[in-house]
This record gives C-alpha cells, structure tokens and sequence, in this order.
C-alpha cells in the first residue's frame, strides 16, 4: 500500500511544472497569409475550403513556443495558429510557426516564445487604423500577453493584398501603414518596436506594384522588409503554400535575429531562472516525498 502511494506520490511530483509565461512575445498581424492558408484548398463537390492537415517538421509544435488563446490563455502552439482568431475563414499553416521554431534553431538560449495571433484575412489597412476594431484588439491581446513579465520582441507584419484592388488605396498605402506602426509602437510604449514586414507575393487587383513599393521603402527605423516575391502560390494564385510559409518563416526569423542586440542574442536566455528554479522545486519535492514514503515504510516494518 505504501509503496503504491509512493509511486503515485512521485508520480505527481514529475508531473508538477509551474506555469511560466513567455518573455519572448511576437505579434503576428495582417491578413489571410499571415493568419495562414498553406496547404488549404477549395472543395468544389461540397464549395467549401479545408485544409490538407499537413504540418512540416519546421512547423511542429515545441515546448519553448506559447501562443496567447482567443480568452487570452497561454497554451502550447501548434497549427494553424489563427484557428480561434480567424474564426470566419479556414486556416492553415502560416508563418508564425518556422518563425519561431527558426528563431530556437537558430539562438537555443533564446528562452519560451510566446506568439500572439491577431491576423484576420482580407482585411485592408484602414481596417488597422488606430480606434478600430482590429487595432484594439491588437493592443489588447498584447497588453494581456505581458501580464506576466514578459518584452515584446518584434511585430511580425504581412498584409496589403486587399490594397491592391483600387489605385487610391494602393497610393495611400505607404502613408497609412507608416501610421498604424507609429501608433502600435506608441500605445504599446515601445518607441523602437522591431517591425518585420512582408513585401506582397499576390495581391487581389492590379495594383500590387505599388503597394509593394511602400513596402520596400523603409522610411521608419528599426524595420525590416522580407520580400515574398517568388515564393510559390496555393492554386488560387493568392495564398502561398505551406512550403512557401515555410521559407517566408525563415526568412523573417534570419530578419529578427540579424535585428537584434548582440547582447540580447548572446546572453542567457530570460527564461533560464525560472525554468531553473522550477527544476530545483520539484526536485526536492520529488526527493521529499521519496523520504517521508521510505520513513513510514520503516515505521511499519
């Protein structure tokens, strides 16, 4: 019986690992190949689009990478992302995951990830203005994402096809994108926030030339652009594939990391103390537990 109880004893203190937040946050916002439509396609028997289920290695689900939940809980990431955020259309894979998995790859002591998903596909960048709805929900997932001690690393930003469709919106792009990182860096009081923006691979109109155009000009400091031109498309000529939101992962991960501080790459990870202390508690719950169960088992004999 003693024994049994221990077993069960040691058991819970294994599986014992306070919760700790991410002090790693990135922000994923724009439209559809943000929010993810690799490896989804339209079912013409039932005019429906789903998704193939298929996630690549680099997308896999990692311990080190947290995504903030449409109620605002810390929950393990895993495809797609934006399943709960985009809750009108079908998501699939996206950026978000190689981003983060690249990144870990790339800086193993970078410490936990946490991602906050906030792209809604076809949505135009008026939509992003600063009092509105997507723009306030934004900030607040974020503001909610740092409850528990953590930085905001970067904003990770791919949108602009829905400009593409009339001239006015294509030429007003440079000037209303520009606005909308002002306000985000100055309500989230991050005045540097690092910005790695995507340079369209489709767009829904003519005019994609010119949205791409503001896009490659970097006017802001601490912005990046990572061109997606050439990647290739899902059958709708819109969307990349999911080999395409692989790369375009990588590539903004590369655009991150070759971003930051050196002290920041190089130093120990912020999640190492906690992790650390964790570690030590359950331990010596662990070898607690083991002691008491051995007294008794003595005491009995």
């Amino acid at each position: 019986m003693f024994r049994l109880l221990m077993l069960i004893l040691l058991s819970h203190a294994w599986s014992v690992r306070p919760h700790q937040p991410p002090q790693n946050i990135f922000i994923l916002a724009g439209q559809s190949n943000m929010a993810g439509r690799g490896g989804v396609t339209n079912n013409t028997k039932t005019n429906t689009q789903v998704w193939d289920g298929i996630v690549p290695p680099q997308c896999q689900p990692n311990p080190s990478i947290l995504r903030l939940s449409a109620k605002l809980k810390w929950v393990r990431a895993h495809e797609p992302l934006h399943a709960d955020i985009d809750v009108n259309k079908t998501n699939g894979v996206g950026p978000g995951m190689p981003f983060s998995n690249a990144v870990l790859t790339k800086d193993p002591n970078f410490g936990v990830i946490g991602l906050v998903p906030c792209a809604i596909g076809g949505t135009n960048i008026s939509e992003w203005k600063k009092g509105s709805f997507l723009y306030d929900q934004t900030v607040g997932r974020t503001q909610a994402a740092l409850q528990g001690g953590g930085v905001i690393r970067a904003l990770l930003w791919y949108q602009g096809e829905s400009d593409t469709v009339t001239l006015e919106d294509a030429e007003l792009y440079k000037q209303r994108s520009n606005k909308f990182f002002v306000d985000l860096r100055y309500d989230l009081q991050v005045p540097m926030l690092p910005i790695i923006r995507v340079a369209l691979a489709s767009g829904q109109g003519p005019y994609i030339d010119i949205v791409r155009e503001a896009q490659l000009q970097n006017d802001l400091l601490n912005v990046r652009t990572v061109d997606a031109r050439g990647l290739p498309l899902e059958p709708d000529v819109l969307h990349l594939t999911t080999p395409a939101q692989v790369r375009l992962g990588e590539m903004m991960a590369d655009a991150f990391l070759q971003s930051m501080p050196s002290t920041i790459k190089t130093g120990p990870s912020y999640s190492d103390a906690p992790t650390k202390f964790s570690n030590f508690v359950s331990y010596s719950l662990m070898i607690s537990l083991l002691l008491c169960s051995l007294c008794l088992i003595l005491n009995f004999r």
